[in-house]
């Protein structure tokens, strides 16, 4: 190798922040099978690269004495100099791609290191170059990510992190969420393109992005006066967030939302619009179930814990809103809480109670005697159901009891 080249792998080690001497020893390394091939050598072959002038010496390794009785191989080798006079153009050819290989993995490795427990951290990029599937952000002086915005139609194994309302221009700046650092020492298959794509993975619909713009926007969150406790998103068009104090006095809520929506106001610009609600946090789930599906005005909630499945019976008037269009209002509540939520108008939960017709033997009748159900309904036609044991009512009005004893506050 000519001093030259050795000028520009300094250069190159200097612009990386690659260790020079262990580019040189892969480099070595990669060269060795390079010239087994050109020389057409029987026996192996090592490669020595002086550091100072950058000249090639080429090594055949002739094994000597007898093979191990075990493993069968040989211990003992004499090196023997086949250096050719002048390094072949498929050699030269070789050893810049080995070059380029080498220093794009030190630089994936150096990138991997860095960032790979920094996943969930909000990051501020600039937008460098838009394809029809990714975009490339640069995050730092020498280091890119991408975000992916794959037609999961044509591409179902890929992501698509970007708003469906959001397109990106060159040199904007914009805040996303790293999701995956990729490992360069990972070898088993993945995305499509992965050696060639950017190590990092960024995200605009992940909900960490409200959190952290949350911290961002709003000191109490950022001192853990107020805690984020879930956020459910549909990303571009709404997301509601659960909010409670850590200590008592500060209204999280009020905090959160700020003077006239200030600060709130803050986190939907750096959304590009997205209506973003913040609730009060409850440890009751009746209550945080309430809470979620505002700004409809609840009556009742029954929780079944066991089940992760709650009844919500709202006013007649409520029912739309709460369901929210194209239900989405009730399926961003049932994310936040985590409960299956069935919702009810009033009319309906009374309507069904009403018109069920209980049908039992007039033996069962007489052997109930005064353990029947004590439920009579509007008409005063009293339940013909037997009572549970330990309980004035049957299975069916039993619950409806619970239903009654549950006391939600009707302001939002």
């Amino acid at each position: 190798m000519a001093g030259n080249v050795m000028e520009a792998l300094e250069l190159l080690c200097q612009e990386k922040h690659i260790d020079r001497q262990d580019l040189l020893d892969r480099l070595e390394k990669s060269l060795e099978k390079s010239y087994k091939d050109v020389l057409h050598l029987k026996n192996s072959a090592q490669v020595t690269i002086d550091p100072e002038s950058g000249k090639v010496y080429v090594y055949e390794l002739v094994p000597v004495g007898e093979p191990d009785e075990e493993t069968g191989e040989y211990t003992e080798f004499e090196t023997v100099d086949v250096t050719p006079a002048d390094s072949s153009r498929i050699a030269a050819m070789q050893a810049k791609i080995e070059i380029k290989q080498i220093v794009r993995d030190a630089s994936r490795k150096k990138v991997y290191e860095e960032y790979r427990y920094r996943i969930g951290d909000m990051i501020l990029g600039t937008v460098l170059q838009t394809t029809h599937d990714f975009d490339i952000i640069k995050i730092s002086e020498d280091v890119e990510a991408e975000l992916p915005h794959f037609d999961q139609h044509r591409f179902p194994d890929e992501l698509n992190e970007r708003p469906r309302n959001e397109r990106y221009a060159h040199n904007m700046r914009l805040r996303a969420v790293i999701i995956d650092v990729r490992n360069p020492d990972d070898h088993t298959p993945g995305v499509r393109g992965e050696r060639q794509r950017k190590s990092i993975v960024l995200s605009r619909t992940d909900p960490r992005l409200v959190k952290r713009l949350f911290e961002q926007e709003i000191p109490e969150v950022h001192d853990g006066v107020v805690r984020v406790y879930s956020v459910a998103r549909d990303p571009g068009v709404r997301s509601k967030v659960a909010v409670a104090s850590s200590i008592d006095g500060p209204d999280p809520v009020g905090a959160c939302v700020g003077p006239k929506g200030s600060r709130v106001r803050a986190v939907v610009a750096e959304l590009r619009g997205e209506r973003v609600d913040v609730i009060q946090w409850s440890e009751d789930p009746a209550t945080f179930i309430a809470n979620a599906l505002s700004p409809a005005r609840v009556s009742r909630v029954v929780v079944d814990v066991e089940t992760n499945r709650a009844t919500v019976i709202v006013p007649d008037d409520q029912l739309s809103l709460a369901i929210g269009k194209e239900g989405q209002n009730a399926r961003l509540a049932a994310r936040l809480t985590g409960y299956h939520i069935d919702i009810k108008n009033e009319s309906l939960a009374r309507d069904v109670l009403r018109d069920m017709v209980f049908e039992v033997s007039e033996e069962r009748e007489s052997e109930a005697g005064d353990r029947r159900c004590q439920y009579e309904g509007p008409t005063g036609v009293r339940c013909r159901n037997a009572a549970r044991p330990g309980s004035k009512y049957c299975g069916i009005h039993e619950k409806l009891a619970e239903m009654d004893s549950d006391l939600i506050s009707d302001d939002e």
